[in-house]
């Protein structure tokens, strides 16, 4: 299980959870700053100076979860986690590749009160022989706290809450070791499919409002938008996985075998394994249909209907490419066969 602690730059996670370590029989901790601070001498400069911050590199959340997964399985217990989450995508990627490999997360919001917030950032002295290094954590933290008030809606939602404003690290340790034994602080829900070892069947379903726009659904175990689907299951069609998928994920139940649109062999590239995607036409929802359209649990946030040049917008260029082209192939009522998302035959 991992311990999540989230909250504000210079709130007091790292002491939080320094004291919590003591609390929680058989834990450990994992900090991924020291991942960020290998990340620079691992990537060439060029990389590294494309973003402000290691969080905005894949590479950094994908390592998140590789080390947390492998400490985990190399100390077992408890894995107490300090580190800032502000953008909700990146919680999603995070969590969620996490919960591909079948690991429990309690997430915990250190919420700390602003004006003491402040005062805390400005006593803060990271390095006492480089004034000028501490400076700039100070800054860093500084330009953050707007970014910390803006998340606070979706982080409050999401996380069991410690207002640690007046309280010494220690007793915030002891409120949140009370949380996690008594079970207030629940496992984060995300669920998702177990990482593949090897190529995929996976199919879409495009569903379609009274003007033609296409929906899409928001995971909340990854980034960006998607169309409602998923893998498919062994000795599983994939038309019938895709209808399963339509009724777990948004409660809509197809009454009839949705007609095929694009297969597309998506090709293997690292550390991804690719395989075959199956897109199909799901048909028109009426308005009283769409009105029926639910989330039933906690693999999505939210749905919208869309025109294409909206879904350009949403889609990463993979997925949007599958979607034009299957848009074609509904309009000339002609299924199409694509390797890496171009036509062939």
């Amino acid at each position: 299980m991992i311990v999540w602690l989230n909250g504000a730059f210079s709130g007091g996670k790292t002491s939080a959870a320094r004291e919590l370590a003591e609390l929680v029989p058989d834990s450990n901790l994992y900090d991924p700053e020291v991942t960020g601070g290998a990340l620079r001498h691992l990537l060439p400069p060029k990389r590294r100076g494309e973003v402000d911050d290691y969080q905005d590199l894949p590479i950094w959340r994908r390592m998140v979860v590789d080390t947390a997964a492998a400490l985990l399985a190399e100390l077992g217990g408890v894995l107490i986690v300090p580190m800032t989450l502000l953008r909700q995508e990146y919680r999603d990627e995070v969590f969620g590749g996490l919960a591909a490999r079948r690991i429990r997360v309690r997430h915990i919001l250190l919420n700390t009160d602003e004006t003491i917030l402040r005062q805390r950032i400005e006593g803060r002295v990271e390095f006492a022989d480089d004034p000028a290094r501490s400076e700039s954590v100070r800054q860093w933290a500084r330009d953050h706290v707007q970014p910390y008030r803006e998340a606070l809606p979706w982080l409050t939602a999401d996380a069991f809450g410690v207002d640690n404003s007046r309280l010494t690290p220690r007793e915030t340790a002891e409120r949140v070791a009370e949380a996690i034994r008594t079970g207030t602080a629940g496992v984060c829900p995300i669920v998702q499919t177990p990482e593949p070892t090897a190529e995929t069947l996976a199919s879409g379903v495009l569903l379609f409002d009274e003007h033609d726009r296409v929906l899409l659904v928001d995971p909340t175990y990854k980034p960006g938008w998607e169309f409602p689907g998923g893998v498919v299951e062994p000795g599983e069609a994939p038309a019938r996985a895709g209808m399963r998928e339509v009724a777990e994920e948004i409660g809509i139940e197809l009454t009839s075998v949705p007609r095929l649109l694009v297969v597309d062999w998506e090709p293997p590239k690292p550390p991804g394994f690719g395989g075959l995607r199956f897109l199909f036409d799901g048909g028109r929802l009426n308005t009283a249909d769409a009105e029926r359209l639910l989330l039933p649990g906690a693999e999505l946030r939210g749905w919208r209907f869309v025109t294409e040049d909206e879904a350009s917008t949403m889609l990463p260029p993979v997925r949007l490419n599958r979607l034009r082209w299957a848009l074609r192939a509904r309009e000339r009522g002609m299924p199409l066969n694509l390797e890496g998302g171009v036509p062939v035959g």
